[in-house]
């Protein structure tokens, strides 16, 4: 009798032993064994993406993915804030951007040339259970922002539309503006969103080829038009109009920058097409910073145009372009303009539909989601199952709900994602050296350093907090100064290398700003997006428990082998 185990004991040993399972899932990592431009070919080639894209369409899909209506609106509604400043705020904004699209450009040029971007990078530098935490925060954002995009493209498409007298006032709310609302709001039906990203959903399930042809031009149309606005717009600025350049004071600048800093944002879809690179190690890095430049360069000179063109007090709050051009006589620009949204934002919904199926191909594949997600069409070489599921989704969305009234808890994964890169870039220079220059008895060197990485989170989290809520100048500088001295520790008690391919400068510093400033950011966003943050969280953790720890390959499966990508060709 003695040795016979009771029904809580058992109970207490199958417990423990489902956690220490769950425990050591969680923290496995991807092995990087294979060679840095390297791509995942099953033998009968059957899962193979196949590389089509050159580094004119990898800057033109950065452009596409980050250019969309907003030029056209955004940059007049902060404006109305920021002044002439507004400038300023965009270069700021930029400026961060470059320096997160420095981390993304070392670890796409590092990291094998498959899909993934930040999900692939988190688990080869960190654990399986964050790379599923980001890939999900990941998917929220493109799911509701999908959605969102598709009912506003709806709109204009509408608004285009019903320039022809035969439309005019005779198209429903219920196909195109806004949407037949139902049960106090809470159900919006709108039939030409989810038209479009069934569209949009065939054209990317024929092949890269096709969807790379239609977003170049769309996104040529779209900078042509931008630029054409620019140019005529420069006739009619009255230098007189950015004076006083920031009348609100600096602090609006500031703040404008916070916002228009998710104008940018988009240019990590280079990272998520590594598959279908012909030439991944050196074009990623060039695309992504290439298309962040330029989007730079337009942002800047619309901003200097419409606050030069109309008193930045006398802009419009949906149209402040449009509205501009007509004040000043020049209608046909406003016609250029809405055409330029349209273009805009197709481009934006066919990149983020684009990104959001290679995620799901690539979590398919290390078996954190059914198989059936890792399936690519023998012939079209896109994955088609994966990419129709997003169509699904965003189409259900974006056809039954006012989406917009989501959009505040928008950005998350955004921030998360560029945040847990920049991270990364730490964390994989560490991995190459056993040793630190100091050694710890309390810790080990790479705990230590995912500490500081940590404090510098928080404290940019917390700045942000009493940025936002002006708290005394005293907690700004505290913040400010631990921030500092996790840095500083990251310099001082860590060695790094420099990795083969795209290095990223300034190693640790670059990156601890950039997770500085993101997390900054996250501070800033409605409280809302953080109660988001953490259900998700939870959720995704759940789901993880339940099924992703059993069937998660992150090793090399049987069935695939590694084969070298093509190199550039020697002259």
């Amino acid at each position: 009798m003695g040795g016979q185990k009771t029904p809580s004991s058992s109970s207490s040993s199958s417990s423990s032993s489902w956690f220490s399972h769950f425990c050591s899932s969680a923290l496995r990592t991807k092995p990087i064994n294979s060679p840095l431009d390297t791509i995942l070919v099953s033998r009968n080639s059957t899962d193979a993406l196949v590389r089509r894209l050159g580094l004119l369409d990898l800057i033109l899909l950065g452009v596409g993915a980050s250019i969309g209506a907003g030029i056209f609106v955004v940059t007049g509604t902060v404006a109305r804030d920021a002044g002439p400043g507004v400038t300023v705020s965009f270069i700021l904004a930029g400026l961060s951007c470059v320096l997160n699209a420095l981390c993304y450009a070392e670890l796409a040029s590092r990291l094998p040339a498959v899909v993934g971007g930040a999900y692939l990078y988190a688990y080869s530098a960190f654990n399986e259970l964050t790379a599923f935490l980001v890939f999900g925060q990941l998917m929220i954002d493109y799911h509701i922002g999908a959605a969102s995009i598709a009912r506003s493209l709806a709109s204009y498409v509408v608004t285009i539309l019903e320039m022809f007298p035969v439309f005019k006032d005779n198209i429903p709310s219920w196909i195109g503006h806004g949407g037949e609302e139902f049960l106090g709001g809470t159900l919006s039906i709108n039939l030409l969103a989810p038209f479009l990203l069934a569209l949009l959903t065939v054209i990317l399930c024929l092949g890269v080829g096709e969807s790379s042809i239609v977003n170049s031009f769309m996104t040529v149309l779209k900078v042509v038009i931008v630029i054409i606005v620019i140019f005529v717009g420069a006739f009619e600025v009255d230098v007189s109009n950015w004076s006083p350049f920031a009348p609100h004071g600096v602090k609006e600048i500031l703040t404008g920058s916070t916002v228009v800093f998710f104008a940018y944002v988009g240019f990590d879809a280079v990272a998520n097409s590594a598959e279908e690179s012909r030439r991944p190690q050196r074009d990623l890095p060039l695309g992504i910073i290439g298309s962040l430049v330029i989007c730079i360069a337009l942002y800047i000179g619309v901003c200097l145009v419409l606050t030069g063109m109309v008193p930045y007090y006398l802009l419009g709050e949906d149209a402040p372009l449009a509205e501009a051009f007509t004040s000043k006589g020049l209608k046909y620009v406003s016609i250029l303009i809405s055409i330029g949204a349209v273009a805009g934002l197709t481009t934006t919904l066919l990149v983020g539909l684009y990104v959001q199926s290679r995620l799901y191909l690539g979590l398919g594949r290390d078996g954190l989601l059914p198989s059936l997600f890792s399936k690519v069409h023998p012939t079209r070489h896109t994955p088609i199952h994966s990419q129709v599921w997003v169509g699904i989704v965003a189409g259900i969305l974006g056809g039954l709900f006012n989406v917009h009234v989501l959009s505040h808890i928008l950005s998350v994964g955004a921030l998360t994602g560029y945040s847990v890169v920049s991270a990364c870039v730490l964390a994989l220079r560490w991995k190459d050296k056993t040793a630190s220059q100091f050694s710890s008895r309390w810790t080990s060197a790479w705990r230590e350093g995912v500490l500081c990485i940590v404090a510098v989170a928080c404290c940019g989290f917390a700045t942000g907090l009493f940025y936002r809520f002006s708290a005394s100048f005293i907690f700004l500088v505290v913040a400010v100064v631990i921030a500092i001295l996790a840095t500083a520790a990251l310099c001082c008690r860590q060695t790094y290398t420099n990795p083969p391919g795209f290095s990223c400068p300034g190693v640790p510093i670059v990156p601890a700003v950039c997770v500085y400033f993101n997390m900054f950011l996250f501070a800033q966003l409605h409280h809302e997006a953080w109660v988001r943050f953490v259900v998700l969280s939870i959720i995704m953790v759940g789901i993880y428990a339940f099924y992703g720890q059993y069937h998660a390959k992150p090793g090399s499966d049987e069935s695939i082998i590694y084969q070298r990508a093509p190199t550039e060709p020697t002259r």
